[in-house]
């Protein structure tokens, strides 16, 4: 009887298991973390939400299993009552990893072994910290292989006491560990490090920075994916399914755009497959991934609702200082030097939002910096603005049948910038110029295209818009314009820029604080480039 094999699928829903499910090949990554481990480390892995750490743990495991007996628990699920009451939590470790054995996930180890712990696990008597430390290390002394400890999801813990005393036995284990049993290596997995959660369990009065979790060496690895990994999988995908594009360029896209994010990565793969699917099932035809699709699928993730987004927003409103950072850091375009010791910057990296580039703090990804832009500019007071009415009210004379006419959304920009705001001060302007040229923008673009601010030509006085609009892309360089000799050199990097995206018109917005100022908007002819500039 002939097995039907199912052909392997893109998910974003739960752990990636290589033989079912396309994946970047993080075997590097791994044995990067194998090396630790050999040297008998304790570390974290602290990322922001869905960045695959469940699936590198259980990668991870599996390259372990050869050498070591790897028990992987996680407490995701377990209820504050458990985490409350040393005696439950203790019960609950040893009931993980009996569970473990149980089900197959630690092979090698004998039923026998597996009863003496399932009686441990079950007794009627209470088991406190001591106690459970004594059998961790009858575990460790028993099994004619080292063991090696993970727990995964430990975000579940935050503001439980019982766990920074669980993570004290650990240490004790650690520092003992010439003279008595000890796990191999200890691996912690969860968006927030442990010195956050030190600081959520104490009262103010009482914060500590010291935590049991000390021993630990820090876990610089890089998970992210790269883009010659996104190559390899999407090469895979197109040999399955008989298809012919450049995975090349795709897999150039989409880091562009996730900075090898996991799961960004893995959902804007999905969302273009299945428009894929959806269109050859209507038409027949075999449809091809191109820039379009993508910017379809980015489009199409950029309007969904999903768990990653909501967390990242939800963190703005309990977070007001790093709501205030990333507004200030997207809209004026102001450097920050990045030094993680400053409290807001250290809780914006380890959720995910942004990364050290060069010294200077930098939006982790395109995605995310659109997301952001999308939800400051959703700001009711801003919705209801004039300049945002009057984009809404005139969408359709921008909009021909090859495009934008981005001259006259430039046009009209002037005049109502100019009848609304000509009256504001120059500290407005510099500060809310960018921000209003945008929501100008928002109205226009919705449901058909994207634009992105190029972060590497944004600072106070510069910033590159680029607008992809059905398949077509638009640059836009918006200046902060005092004197002749900045503007002149702003067409010579606007028009190096131009050759980069292979474009021959380009635009300028200038928000000009000189009071002889001609606003309008003129177009000028250097050589083989037409750049349109307009004056506010």
């Amino acid at each position: 009887m002939k097995v039907m094999t199912m052909p392997k699928r893109f998910i974003t829903t739960g752990l990636c298991i290589p033989e079912k499910h396309y994946m970047v090949d993080i075997s590097i990554q791994l044995m990067k973390m194998k090396r630790l481990v050999d040297a008998g480390d304790y570390f974290s892995i602290n990322r922001g939400r869905q960045y695959g750490k469940t699936t590198n743990l259980h990668q991870l495991r599996r390259i372990l299993s050869r050498e070591y007996y790897v028990f992987l628990i996680s407490f995701e699920g377990i209820s504050d009552a458990t985490f409350e009451v040393e005696s439950l939590f203790c019960k609950c470790i040893l009931e993980f990893i009996d569970r473990s054995i149980f089900y197959g996930e630690v092979p090698g180890i004998s039923s026998d072994f597996l009863k003496s712990l399932f009686d441990y696990s079950n007794t009627e008597q209470k088991i406190d910290f001591v106690q459970l430390s004594t059998l961790l290390q009858k575990i460790c002394h028993d099994l004619d292989k080292p063991v090696v400890f993970m727990i995964d999801e430990v975000d579940q813990a935050s503001n439980h006491r019982n766990f920074i005393s669980f993570l004290g036995v650990l240490r004790d284990m650690y520092l003992n560990r010439h003279t008595r049993p000890h796990f191999q290596s200890v691996i912690l997995s969860g968006v927030y490090d442990i010195r956050n959660l030190q600081l959520k369990i104490r009262p103010t009065e009482t914060h500590q920075v010291n935590s049991p979790w000390n021993i630990a060496v820090k876990m610089d690895i890089d998970m992210s994916l790269s883009k010659q990994g996104i190559r390899m999988m999407l090469e895979e995908y197109r040999q399955d399914y008989s298809l012919e594009f450049d995975t090349g360029m795709i897999a150039s896209l989409i880091y562009e755009y996730t900075d090898g994010y996991p799961f960004l990565v893995s959902r804007l793969c999905e969302l273009i497959h299945i428009n894929m699917q959806e269109r050859q099932e209507e038409t027949r035809d075999c449809k091809q991934w191109s820039p379009y699709e993508f910017q379809v699928a980015v489009r199409m993730l950029l309007e969904e609702k999903n768990t990653l987004f909501e967390s990242l927003i939800g963190k703005l409103y309990e977070f007001d200082d790093l709501s205030q950072l990333l507004h200030t850091i997207l809209f004026t375009g102001e450097d920050f030097a990045y030094n993680q010791l400053n409290k807001t910057i250290d809780i914006a990296t380890m959720f995910g939002f942004i990364k050290n580039r060069g010294g200077v703090i930098a939006i982790s990804n395109r995605i995310f910096e659109l997301v952001l832009y999308n939800y400051f500019l959703s700001n009711q007071e801003l919705l209801r603005s004039v300049i945002y009415k009057q984009s809404l009210l005139e969408k359709s004379i921008f909009i021909t049948k090859t495009g934008l006419d981005m001259k006259k959304i430039l046009e009209r920009f002037v005049i109502h910038f100019h009848d609304i705001y000509g009256r504001e001060n120059d500290r407005f302007v510099e500060e809310e110029g960018r921000k209003y040229f945008l929501l100008f923008l928002k109205p226009i673009i919705n449901g058909q295209g994207n634009y992105y601010i190029e972060a590497r030509t944004r600072d106070q006085r510069r910033t590159d818009i680029i607008v992809d609009y059905q398949g077509l892309q638009y640059i836009i360089e918006l200046k902060i314009w005092r004197w002749n000799e900045y503007y002149e050199r702003g067409q010579e990097q606007l028009m190096d820029y131009l050759k980069s995206y292979h474009q021959s018109v380009g635009y300028m917005l200038s928000f000009n604080f000189n009071q002889q100022k001609e606003i309008g908007v003129t177009e000028v002819k250097i050589g083989e480039f037409t750049l349109i500039e307009a004056v506010v």
